[in-house]
This record gives structure tokens, C-alpha cells and sequence, in this order.
């Protein structure tokens, strides 16, 4: 990635953290497919009662009310809950191909992943509800790993307490580029409230992106402190990630 070097030790250099699903893409149903079989194969039985769509929940988290939504008894929950975290990433890989021909990319995604990557003032990352292994094969199917840097980022096996994962972004951030990350130079990128509360518990400034399934209104309401119907105009990203610009 372009930047990693320019970044690196300078001052003034602005951590941005993506989060990946329906902000970056969209992998329709695999997700779920996912969960499902991992139940089945885990738990012995089919569920019935499956996670809500685009609440930016962490996977442990999840899984959890997976398990819970379908009759395990919370005994049972914490040591199927491990077993689950494994196999899930495993059938999300064996449907590489389904998520590549399923999923698609957010409008303006792949533009706004270039534009950041390209620019000096950004060290991009992620912070995601995924586990590790699902994001990391999610950016790389959709040809996003090479704009992003994912061992600055964190993720949902670090902690299952997603304002958590800003401070262990920041600090692999500060590891890797030489500079301290801070609330006044972290900006988070996402589209769900839970994204928005990431930032404001967990120290960063948020720009909401409402292509997904929360409104303008509700990202706003809650907390972004700039709202973006969607990322096409890259321009007006760039100013929103860095009013100073």
C-alpha cells in the first residue's frame, strides 16, 4: 500500500479505521450460510432464529445470542460458544466462490479505499465486528487488502467489546507508523450505530456512511460527527475525515 511509507513517523498523520460490511461490501447471504452450518455442525440440529442484518454486533457476541435464540442453554453456551468461533470462519471460507459471485462492492467503495490509500495524511486500517480471519478473507476477495494496512487494524477476536478495539488499533497503529493515535486523530468509517458508539465510547471521531441500513438522522443522532449518504463523492469523504484539509 502507498501510504504505509509516507505515513510511517509522520506528524499530523490521521489513523482511519474502515469497518468492512455495508460500508465497504455486501456479501448478501454468505454470512449467514455461515452461521448456519456452523450451528448445525456444532450443535447437532439446524437453527431456526438467525443474528439481525447490519446491527455492526461483534461476531462473538452473535454467536452468543445464536445459540442462545436457539434453545442452548447458557451452560452449554460457554463452551459451544469457542467451537463455533472456529468453524464459522471455516465454512465462510469453503463459500469463497459464492461470496465472490453473491457480494458486491458499496457504491464508491473501491475509489474511496484508492483515494485514502494514495493520500499521505492517512495510515488506513480497519476496525470491524468480524473475527480475523473473516475480514482479512472478505478485503482480500474483493481486492481491498492492498489498501489497507490489517495488521494496524482490530478485530472481533481481540475483544468482543467493540469500543475496545479503537485502543488496540491505535496502539498496533503507533507501533507500526512511529505516532500517537488519539481521539483527535482517529476517524472511524462505518455505517451502523454500533459503529458510531465504537468512536464515541472508545475514542475516535466517526463519519457515518448511511448506505446500509441506518439513516442519515439515526447516525447523526446518535453521534457521527459528519454523515455521508454513501461513499461516491470522494472529495467530500476526504473532507469529512479531515476538516483541516
Amino acid at each position: 500500500m502507498s501510504s504505509r511509507s509516507t505515513a510511517r513517523g509522520e506528524h499530523g498523520t490521521i489513523l482511519l479505521l474502515w469497518d468492512i460490511d455495508r460500508t465497504l461490501i455486501y456479501v448478501g447471504e454468505v454470512d449467514r450460510t455461515a452461521y448456519r452450518e456452523a450451528f448445525e455442525e456444532v450443535v447437532g440440529r439446524p437453527a431456526r432464529r438467525f443474528p439481525a442484518r447490519g446491527t455492526g454486533m461483534t461476531m462473538p457476541r452473535a454467536v452468543r445470542g445464536l445459540l442462545l435464540d436457539n434453545g442452548v442453554s447458557e451452560g452449554d453456551v460457554e463452551h459451544l460458544l469457542p467451537r463455533m468461533l472456529k468453524v464459522v470462519p471455516e465454512r465462510l471460507a469453503a463459500h469463497e466462490d459464492d461470496m465472490r459471485r453473491d457480494g458486491v462492492l458499496m457504491p464508491g467503495a473501491r475509489a474511496a479505499v484508492t483515494a485514502v490509500a494514495a493520500d499521505g495524511r492517512f495510515a488506513p486500517t480497519v476496525v470491524t465486528g468480524n473475527l480475523e480471519l473473516n475480514a482479512r478473507l472478505k478485503l482480500r476477495v474483493f481486492g481491498l487488502d492492498g489498501y489497507v494496512d490489517p495488521d494496524a487494524g482490530a478485530y472481533a477476536s481481540d475483544d468482543e467489546h467493540r469500543p475496545a478495539l479503537v485502543r488496540i488499533a491505535q496502539n498496533r497503529a503507533a507501533e507500526r507508523y512511529g505516532a500517537r493515535f488519539t481521539r483527535e486523530n482517529t476517524v472511524i468509517v462505518g455505517d451502523s450505530l454500533e459503529d458510531v458508539r465504537t468512536g464515541v465510547e472508545g475514542g475516535a471521531r466517526v463519519v457515518g456512511v448511511a448506505a446500509g441500513r441506518t439513516s442519515s438522522a439515526a447516525l447523526r443522532e446518535a453521534g457521527a460527527d459528519a454523515v455521508l449518504p454513501d461513499l461516491t463523492d470522494v472529495g467530500r469523504l476526504l473532507t469529512a475525515v479531515d476538516p483541516s484539509r
